[in-house]
Order: C-alpha cells, then sequence, then structure tokens
C-alpha cells in the first residue's frame, strides 16, 4: 500500500507478522537498542529493520545496521535517505538516493479511531473542523487517525533537515479524499513555524498522500529538491 503512495524513485519494502522478515537477525550494532525490549517490540524492532536492509540491497547498497540517532532517527548509509514505520502485525521501510529526493518520512497505524483524548492534543482547532466535514461524507473512515499518521509522516521528513522538534501544533494538515470517493487522496501541511531553509529558499509546505485499506492507514510526505 505504501508503495503506491511515493515516486519510482522510492524502493518499498514492506512485511506483515507471517513474513520470514519478521524474524529478521540483527547486527551486533542494533542489540543495545533493544536489550530491554520486550519480545513483541524487539521483533518489530527486527523486522522493520530487515526491511531496510532488503531495500538497500534494492539499490545497489551492501546491507548494514541501521542504528538510532538523535532524538531516535534512524542513522542511514552515506547518500541514502529514508524512512521507517511498523505498528501490530505490519512494518515497512523506504529508501531513497539522496540526489533524487531531499527528504521523505512514511507511517503506518491500525484504521481505527484515537484513543479518547488523544484528538485534543493532536488537532489544531481549524482541523478539527474540517475532518468533522470529511466524517460527515464518509462515516466509515476515521479521519483522526489519518490526521494522526500525516503529523508523524510530516515529522519524519522535517526533522533530517531541521534537526529540531516539530509539534502537533505547527503543522496545520488539510486531507482531500480522492475524486473517486475511495479511500485515498493527498495531504497539505502548511507549517506554522519557520520551515527548513534549504538552497536559498524556505520550504513552508509539505506534500504527501494518504490511504487505507485492509484495516491500516498508511501517509507519506516527499519533499522534492527544488
Amino acid at each position: 500500500m505504501i508503495e503506491e503512495l511515493l515516486p519510482e524513485s522510492v524502493v518499498v519494502v514492506e512485511a506483515h507478522r507471517d513474513d520470514p522478515l519478521w524474524d529478521a537477525p540483527l547486527f551486533p550494532e542494533e542489540e543495545p537498542l533493544v536489550e530491554r525490549a520486550v519480545t513483541k517490540r524487539r521483533r518489530e524492532f527486527a523486522a522493520v529493520r530487515g526491511c531496510a536492509r532488503r531495500a538497500m540491497e534494492k539499490l545497489g547498497v551492501p546491507a548494514q545496521p541501521v542504528v538510532s540517532g538523535e532524538r531516535g532517527a534512524p542513522v542511514w548509509p552515506a547518500g541514502l535517505i529514508g524512512s521507517m514505520t511498523h505498528c501490530d502485525g505490519y512494518c515497512a521501510a523506504v529508501l531513497a538516493r539522496a540526489s533524487d529526493l531531499l527528504s521523505l518520512g512514511i507511517d503506518a497505524e491500525p484504521h481505527g479511531p484515537l484513543p479518547e483524548g488523544v484528538a485534543k492534543t493532536v488537532c489544531l482547532p481549524a482541523e478539527s473542523v474540517r475532518l468533522a466535514r470529511l466524517a460527515a461524507r464518509r462515516p466509515d473512515v476515521h479521519w483522526d487517525r489519518i490526521l494522526f499518521s500525516a503529523k508523524e509522516s510530516v515529522y519524519k521528513a522535517w526533522f533530517p533537515l531541521t534537526r529540531t522538534w516539530l509539534d502537533f501544533s505547527e503543522a496545520d494538515i488539510t486531507l482531500h479524499p480522492g475524486p473517486d470517493g475511495t479511500a485515498h487522496g493527498t495531504l497539505r501541511a502548511e507549517l506554522l513555524v519557520p520551515g527548513p531553509q534549504v538552497a536559498g529558499r524556505r520550504l513552508q509546505v509539505f506534500d504527501g498522500r494518504w490511504a487505507v485499506r485492509d484495516g491500516l492507514v498508511a501517509t507519506s510526505v516527499v519533499v522534492p529538491h527544488g
């Protein structure tokens, strides 16, 4: 599903719980990151890194450990950019050459309502109004969960460019359903704080896509060069 949300220059590898990648081995450098983790967390950690290594190989890069850097962000091999996500029974990693894209972020979530109280911390007032309008048209879609996922993807694309935190309240996201009425569409995030300065220009808008299928929500944000 995530592959459909990204340009062809991005390599995508996904895995579900019954995939052999769910038991992928860890590199010694990765072991300390989950030495105290419960089994479920450890398997998800290993599976998503197994996806990342397979994506490296598809790009012609030898499989390497993926350690966590500042604020837990993954550290990629030189010349590559990427993003990872996992939720219950599903994980995915995406990689691209830094010469093809500036940054990208992905996120996957279970397609269900956000836990009580979470929407108040995630949604801006204007976003809540727009979500209510969308829910009136498609009450079967959990729009609050899509918005949450979109903000996660925005942050993952933002951080490599700024190395700073981005709060939920600092990006105003509009979700646009597809014209055919199916549960997929585009998203636009307007940054409410100064955006990253790149090649003499300031980026104040991030664009992406979203989809709902098979009990999952998936979102992506891509920041192109130029």
